[in-house]
């Protein structure tokens, strides 16, 4: 997974993984899914990322299958 965020353009990217576009759709004005051959998403990028989220502040955490078994 990839978090990249382009401060000139205040746009933040997210990709899940990397394989071609097939499709690019709009979740709403500001925010686009891409998705592959078979209709998966596989990255977001949501435009004016500095209003709608808290850029400023990111953290990553992995929690373990075991832990998500008991949510």
């Amino acid at each position: 997974m990839k978090v990249k965020y382009f401060g000139d353009t205040d746009t933040l990217y997210i990709e899940f993984r990397e394989t071609e576009v097939s499709e690019t759709r709009d979740l709403d004005e500001n925010t686009l899914i891409d998705l592959d051959r078979e209709g998966q998403i596989f990255a977001i990028t949501v435009e004016h990322a500095s209003v709608r989220a808290d850029i400023s502040h990111f953290s990553f955490e992995q929690i373990p299958a075991s832990q998500m078994a008991k949510a």
